[in-house]
């Protein structure tokens, strides 16, 4: 049995799915299999993804059900005791997997690491905002604003998701953001200080571009957590803060976009749900 399995969700990006998967062969870590999950592609992703033989296991959904359930497939048909994720979009630096499985060699109380990342935006290279750093160990707080862990980055240990269950269909967009949420409650998550994935954006495929609004499924990740009472009170009060200071931002801006009754339905989320907190 290999060690790591890598899970490559895609939809309509043959020519980038093939560079994303060249990335795994040419690692030097070589003990893993690689799972290719097609979401639903229209385009030649089965004939490109075809070139690489018995290299991969290749997993076809017959229509598009989305990036949560394409890894989720993934997930389950993956036989290792690390798993590792890489979008069809992003590639990885030949050390990334030696790197990630060492630390997990010397680091055995650890569940979960992540690489820094080198930005691509429209072909040229980018430098993150401050608040875009990622930190290492203890990251709940830090992860309540935005996503701060990167599933292209990501090695986690399968014990982990099965202790916190997979991804979460039902949310088209954030969905990342809601998995780390739910394992930065629990566990440290850390951080190797090497730009080991090289991560793209800017084209209108993302999921970021497709869904406007993006705070909405944010607040609705939150809710879940505050909902489950599993967060000490420390976490409990800062994801209040958080869910309310969303919460708020998203149902002014909908009540300025002639959204009345959604925008007084979030602006009197919090409240509600500080309620379910209180009685968790």
């Amino acid at each position: 049995m290999p060690s790591v399995s890598i899970i490559i969700p895609t939809f309509n990006r043959a020519e980038k799915v093939a560079r994303a998967i060249s990335s795994v062969i040419e690692q030097t870590f070589a003990d893993f299999e690689i799972i290719v999950v097609d979401d639903g592609s229209e385009d030649n992703t089965e004939q490109t993804v075809a070139q690489f033989g018995k290299r991969l296991v290749y997993v076809a959904h017959p229509s598009n059900l989305g990036v949560s359930a394409a890894r989720n497939t993934g997930i389950k048909k993956s036989r290792t005791p690390l798993i590792a994720f890489l979008d069809s979009d992003d590639r990885w630096l030949p050390e990334k997997l030696a790197v990630q499985v060492e630390f997990f060699n010397t680091h055995p109380e650890a569940v979960a690491c992540q690489t820094e990342e080198t930005w691509i935006r429209n072909g040229r290279r980018v430098n993150p905002k401050k608040k875009h750093l990622k930190p290492s160990g203890d990251i709940f707080e830090a992860s309540l604003k935005l996503c701060l862990v990167s599933p292209s980055a990501v090695m986690l240990k399968r014990s982990l998701l099965e202790e916190v269950g997979l991804f979460d269909e039902d949310l088209p967009a954030c969905e990342d953001y809601d998995l780390w949420l739910r394992i930065a409650c629990r566990y440290p998550v850390y951080l190797i200080k090497e730009p080991l994935v090289v991560k793209e954006g800017g084209h209108p495929d993302q999921l970021s571009a497709r869904h406007r609004g993006m705070d909405r499924f944010r607040i609705k990740a939150l809710v879940k957590l505050v909902k489950r009472g599993n967060l000490n009170k420390r976490q409990l009060e800062a994801t209040l803060k958080e869910l309310s200071l969303k919460c708020r931002v998203y149902g002014n801006g909908c009540i300025k976009r002639g959204k009345k009754a959604e925008g007084e339905y979030y602006l009197r989320l919090p409240e509600t749900v500080k309620k379910t907190g209180k009685d968790s």
